[in-house]
């Protein structure tokens, strides 16, 4: 069994605000794998939307707009503290952010085979809990427990998905967060084969993975980015690409389209209504543009939509996708890499926005 040393580094956050509460330390205990758990030793953990968000409060239900990259920045948006996680609950601090995982078990506790030790692993980034009164709740990686922006994190064995396909740690680490994301709107949504799918916020890393899964499906894609991407995201498989500066309902036909993905939310959401055919099905997992939307309710009783949340992963939902990793069905689309240190500028290159597909840190061993 290799080595495993008492303390880590790494990137800790303080407080909710700005880049000021983030900290590099190299004095972090070392996670002790619980019963049924699994020890990596992180090689690499994905930047997402979710870790930006968690540091400026933007969970908080007293939080309105959207992800206003000053705010982002200077942390200067007003949020309470006691629900800023995805669970809706206070976040303990000091703590370490990070859905992204891909890495190697180094440690197993007690009831897992030490056969594991050695295995390389993407980690599937939530999981239930129970609480000794009996109530449950779901753990986010990286939100209400300890994630991947760490030398090491502790996480359930089952979470722990070993991966034989030949790409290097930082692709994997692309993966998990916004791929399973991706994945479970393709798959809630029940996108089929011949259908059209209207995808917003392609370039990003949640929406270009929708845009490969939904083409894998067998759907026609429409995908929502700037026009300077339109080609790297044509290459993903869109039939079509809108500039996300355009009309929807100009280029778009009314009542055309079978599902939308949607990680953008604001004022376009009616717009994306509207393109929806009767019995069209609405999925989101995110709200960039802001949370709160204008919803007329004739519009979803009278065409009888389906409007979808998704944020828990069904079940068997990771499984795929580790099957289309593996297969080659589905190819990381890395942008950049940056090592831990530099989380601050991986962040702010994050929130130009100027980047396709996914930012990803390597974690030093």
């Amino acid at each position: 069994m290799p080595q495993i040393p008492a303390t880590m580094t790494a990137l800790v956050l303080n407080g909710h605000g700005g880049f000021d509460q983030l900290e590099l330390r190299h004095d972090v205990p070392v996670p002790a794998p619980a019963s049924g758990e699994v020890l990596i030793r992180v090689a690499a953990a994905g930047v997402n939307n979710t870790d930006i968000n968690t540091r400026i409060g933007w969970y908080s239900k007293t939080v309105e707009g959207g992800t206003d990259p000053d705010d982002a920045a200077k942390g200067s948006m007003d949020a309470a503290s006691d629900d800023a996680t995805w669970g809706g609950t206070a976040l303990r601090f000091p703590h370490i952010q990070g859905a992204d995982v891909c890495g190697y078990i180094a440690d197993v506790g007690a009831g897992v085979a030490e056969s594991r030790i050695g295995e390389r692993v993407i980690v599937e980034p939530c999981w239930p809990i129970v609480f000794a009164d009996g109530t449950a709740d779901v753990c986010y990686l990286g939100s209400e427990c300890p994630g991947g922006f760490a030398q090491y994190v502790a996480v359930p064995a089952a979470n722990a998905k070993q991966i034989n396909a030949g790409l290097s740690d930082v692709e994997l680490a692309s993966f998990p967060c916004s791929y399973s994301t991706a994945m479970n709107l393709v798959t809630r949504s029940g996108v089929a084969p011949g259908e059209t799918v209207l995808v917003t916020g392609a370039s990003g890393g949640v929406g270009s993975a929708a845009v490969q899964i939904a083409k894998a499906v067998g759907a026609r894609i429409i995908a929502v980015a700037s026009s300077s991407k339109a080609e790297a995201i044509s290459a993903l498989g869109a039939d079509q690409v809108v500039d996300r500066s355009a009309s929807l309902g100009e280029v778009v036909a009314a009542g055309s389209v079978d599902v939308v993905i949607d990680v953008v939310g604001g004022d376009g959401f009616p717009n994306l209504l509207d393109c929806l055919k009767p019995r069209g099905r609405y999925a989101t997992s995110g709200a960039i543009a802001g949370p709160l939307v204008e919803l007329d309710l004739r519009t979803l009783y009278l065409k009888d939509l389906s409007l979808i949340g998704c944020t828990v992963l069904d079940d068997g939902v990771f499984d795929r996708l580790v099957e289309l990793i593996n297969d080659g069905t589905i190819r990381p689309l890395v942008a950049k890499t940056y090592p831990l240190a530099q989380i601050i500028q991986a962040q702010q290159d994050f929130l130009q926005k100027t980047h396709v597909g996914k930012l990803v840190l390597e974690i030093p061993e």
